[in-house]
């Protein structure tokens, strides 16, 4: 941004008088601006305590409403200022005026689009955990999709459960596209394609899954010890440094790891139930457990 100037003399050094509402050059005195508004509070404060107290500001804006929370409402509990009921009649004016500020609120497609995609947005990040600044996350990167018109011709499902995965992975949170394809009801198939084109197209910076983030919620469902958890880490790392993980499945090779460490604390798990947890077929755990086992020359008999 250019810097202001007087346009008489070229000075850059103007004073704001906040009082008079004008901005004029300190070298010649000429008035640049005037009844410029002044932006600061209207009160004074002598001190930090004082300050403090007389700071204020309105809801935070969030993104996981459709008008971003900037809009008035009118509640539901048809009482006074008193607490007192109000009569029938003006009960059902205020229901008339609720249905009608609902519908003015919610006017133009792509208002009617969110009111749709972030419902959908919080029932699935509900069903997945997620806190609220994730959801927030979520649903900032699914307006840039509305901004950027990615939404045309896909289903407003797909592109919700697709920026969730992104966001997930993103911030390193141990979802699988498995796990949003059964709560959101839509072909994995489909999300991994939705995926894949708002990576592109918004550029996201998506770093490569690592298999440590689901050892904990492996090791906690399968009711494991800390020992299991400690072990299977140490063994990705390992994997890691020979570049045994790259080309895989994050899932099944922390899997495979999970599989291996529980078998030496003395804590084994069989194939069946440590492929039902982390949603991979007992075929996948088999062979990332003999590279594993070859590749690190563990002395493991399973």
């Amino acid at each position: 941004m250019a810097q202001e100037k007087c346009p008489e003399c070229g000075n850059t050094k103007l004073i704001k008088d906040f009082e008079k509402g004008e901005i004029a050059c300190s070298q010649c005195g000429l008035v640049v601006a005037e009844n410029i508004a002044d932006e600061g509070p209207e009160w004074r404060a002598f001190d930090s305590e004082q300050r403090e107290k007389r700071a204020r500001g309105g809801a935070p804006i969030r993104y996981m409403r459709p008008n971003k929370g900037l809009v008035t409402e009118i509640d539901q509990y048809n009482r006074d200022i008193r607490g007192a009921r109000i009569s029938s009649k003006k009960q059902a004016q205020l229901y008339r005026m609720r249905k009608w500020h609902k519908r003015a609120s919610i006017a133009s497609s792509m208002e009617r689009n969110l009111a749709i995609a972030l419902s959908e947005l919080d029932r699935i990040a509900s069903y997945l955990g997620l806190s609220e600044s994730l959801r927030e996350s979520c649903a900032l990167l699914y307006r840039k999709c509305i901004e950027k018109g990615l939404i045309r011709g896909r289903l407003i499902e797909s592109v919700v459960s697709a920026s969730i995965y992104a966001t997930c992975r993103m911030h390193g949170i141990p979802r699988t596209l498995d796990e949003i394809s059964a709560i959101a009801g839509i072909e994995k198939k489909e999300i991994g394609r939705a995926y894949r084109f708002i990576a592109r197209e918004l550029d996201l910076d998506v770093p490569l899954t690592d298999p440590s983030h689901y050892v904990p919620k492996f090791v906690s469902a399968l009711n494991l010890s800390g020992k299991v958890q400690e072990r299977a880490l140490l063994l990705l790392k390992k994997a890691l440094k020979k570049g045994l993980i790259s080309g895989r499945g994050p899932t099944g090779v922390s899997a495979a790891a999970v599989y291996i460490a529980s078998a030496t604390v003395g804590e084994r798990r069989t194939q069946k139930e440590v492929a039902d947890v982390a949603g991979v077929t007992e075929v996948t755990i088999r062979n990332r457990y003999r590279e594993l086992k070859k590749e690190l020359e563990l002395k493991v008999n399973l």
